[in-house]
């Protein structure tokens, strides 16, 4: 009996030490549950950004530009925009698809320069899910501003 409740404290200390503190980026305080998420203000512009392949965006209200190479004017969709209890989530359709992008906090790197973003960002386009970051002037990137 006292193996089984040891084995069952040594697989729940890990559990413990992975679940996110009461910090958010640059100290903010984390939402609660039940509240919804409120460290990027929905008159703020969020700008996203990810690789392999390269894409980004920001996202300002309901409006949406999302850019790539072949396409660095972009495309401005409409979004709606749902603030649940740990980030934010916009969705719409581009080019026939559905849209949907999630941003949440945490410490994000694009693996192409020395910068540090806040936001981790999780995009579907269609069947399509990439992965990138993202940052506001509020609560903006560490690092290069030309990397």
């Amino acid at each position: 009996m006292t193996r089984v409740l040891l084995l069952a404290a040594a697989l729940a200390l890990p559990l413990a030490a992975c679940q996110p503190g009461p910090e958010g980026p640059n100290g903010t305080s984390r939402d609660t549950a039940g509240e919804a998420f409120s460290a990027i203000g929905p008159e703020e512009t969020v700008q996203f950004t990810g690789t392999e392949p390269f894409w980004g965006g920001e996202v300002t209200g309901g409006s949406l530009t999302y850019s790539t190479p072949e396409n660095v004017d972009g495309v401005t969709i409409s979004v709606e925009r749902f603030a649940g209890n740990n980030g934010l989530g916009y969705s719409g359709t581009l080019e026939g698809q559905p849209f949907d992008m999630a941003i949440t906090p945490g410490e994000c790197s694009d693996g192409m320069s020395d910068r540090t973003y806040p936001f981790t960002v999780t995009l579907k386009i269609g069947t399509e899910q990439r992965s990138g970051c993202a940052w506001t002037e509020k609560t903006p990137f560490t690092g290069p501003e030309h990397p």
